[in-house]
C-alpha cells in the first residue's frame, strides 16, 4: 500500500468510509468478546488511541500493548502475556475482514475448548498463503506456509484461537526459536502445541473474507463493503440540482450542487460537490471537495480535491489532502493512486 504507508497506517485507511481496523474490532466485540488488547510499534501509540480511544465506543475496553520489535505472529501473544493473565484468547488480524463475523467460531471454541484452534476457508491461491493439514478426526496436523502442491485448497486467514498452554511455548529449555528470519512464526507456535500433544483444531469460515493488503483489493474490498452495506441515509439539505439514485448515504453539513450520484455511495460530513458525476462503489471521506469531475469505483480519503479533471476518474484510491487539478491535460480515462498530500496536475 506504499506511498500511502509511508504517512498513514494501514489500518486506518478507508474502506467503504470506515477505518479499516473498525471492521475486525467490530467483528470481536460481536462475539461477545469484552476487553480487547491491541499491539502496536514505537511512535505509535499517540495515534492509535487518538483514533480508537477507550474502546467505548464498541462497547469493549481496549488495553494498548507494545511490541518493542515486528518479531512475527507469535510474538504478539508473547508480548501479550502478561495483560492476558492466562486465559484463552482469539488473535484476530488487523487487516482481515471476515464479513459475518466472528460469532460462531468463538462459540465453538468456547463450546469444544480445545488447546487451540485454526480457522481455514476456500481459497483458489492457497498456495501463496498458510494451508492447514489435518488429521482423520479433523484437527491440525501440520501447518505450512506457501506449499508448493498443496493437497487441498484450504487456506489459514488471520483469525487464531488458544489457551493458556500457548504461553508456556516461551520458557525454559525446551521453548519456540526464532525461525531462519528471526521471527516466532505462527505456524510453528502451533506446531510446539501439536508436538506436545496438545488438541488444535480446524473450522471452516463458510462466510465471505477480505484481505485488502493491495491496491486492487483494496478497491474490490470497497467495492464489495459498499454493495453489501451501503443504506439510504441522507443528512444534509439537498437542493432541485441534486439527482441522487440507488442507495446513498450523505453525512452532515454537505454542500452539494448540480450533481448527480448514483449508489452504492457513501459521503462523509462537510463534503462540497459541484457540477459533478459521482458513481457507483465509491466512497468519500470528510471534508473532500470535487468540482466539475466525474469519480466512480474509488476510495477518496479525507479533504482530498478533485477539481476541473475532464477524464473520468476510476479505480482509485487518493490519500488524505491530496488535490488532482486539471492544467489543460489530454483527455483519457484516468486510473490513480495517490499518496496524502500529493498534488497532481494533468
Amino acid at each position: 500500500m506504499q506511498p500511502l504507508t509511508f504517512s498513514t497506517n494501514k489500518h486506518f485507511i478507508p474502506v467503504a468510509n470506515k477505518p479499516l481496523i473498525h471492521y475486525p474490532i467490530e467483528a470481536v466485540a460481536g462475539a461477545g468478546i469484552k476487553e480487547i488488547l491491541i499491539t502496536y510499534n514505537h511512535g505509535w501509540l499517540d495515534l492509535v488511541r487518538g483514533e480508537l480511544g477507550s474502546g467505548a465506543k464498541w462497547g469493549v475496553k481496549f488495553t494498548y500493548v507494545l511490541q518493542e520489535k515486528p518479531l512475527g505472529l507469535a510474538n504478539i501473544f508473547q508480548v501479550c502475556e502478561e495483560a492476558l493473565g492466562g486465559e484463552s484468547f482469539v488473535l484476530h488480524l488487523g487487516d482481515n475482514i471476515f464479513t459475518e463475523g466472528i460469532k460462531e467460531q468463538v462459540k465453538y471454541f468456547e463450546k469444544e475448548k480445545p488447546n487451540g484452534m485454526v480457522v481455514m476457508l476456500h481459497h483458489p491461491e492457497n498456495m501463496r498463503m498458510g494451508v492447514p493439514y489435518f488429521d482423520k478426526k479433523g484437527r491440525l496436523k501440520k501447518y505450512i506456509e506457501k506449499p508448493k502442491n498443496p493437497p487441498h485448497d484450504f487456506a489459514v486467514p488471520g483469525l487464531y484461537f488458544m489457551d493458556k498452554n500457548a504461553f508456556a511455548m516461551f520458557h525454559g529449555k525446551d521453548r519456540l526459536r526464532p525461525s531462519a528470519r528471526g521471527e516466532y512464526e505462527i505456524p510453528d507456535a502451533f506446531q510446539w502445541l501439536i508436538d506436545r500433544k496438545f488438541r488444535i483444531d480446524v473450522l471452516e469460515y463458510k462466510d465471505k473474507w477480505l484481505d485488502p493488503g493491495k491496491f486492487g483489493d483494496w478497491i474490490d474490498s470497497n467495492q464489495y463493503l459498499l454493495d453489501r452495506n451501503a443504506s439510504y441515509r441522507i443528512e444534509s439539505k439537498l437542493g432541485k440540482t441534486v439527482k441522487v439514485g440507488g442507495r446513498v448515504e450523505i453525512g452532515k453539513k454537505c454542500k452539494l450542487r448540480n450533481v448527480e450520484i448514483r449508489g452504492p455511495v457513501v459521503i462523509g460530513d462537510g463534503v462540497k460537490i459541484e457540477n459533478s458525476y459521482v458513481g457507483p462503489y465509491t466512497s468519500i471521506a470528510d471534508r473532500c471537495e470535487i468540482y466539475s469531475s466525474h469519480v466512480e469505483n474509488s476510495v477518496l480519503m479525507k479533504e482530498v480535491m478533485v477539481r476541473d479533471i475532464k477524464q473520468p476518474i476510476n479505480e482509485s484510491l487518493i490519500g488524505t489532502g491530496a488535490k488532482i487539478i486539471d492544467e489543460g491535460g489530454p483527455t483519457d480515462w484516468m486510473k490513480l493512486f495517490v499518496g496524502e498530500k500529493s498534488v497532481v496536475k494533468v
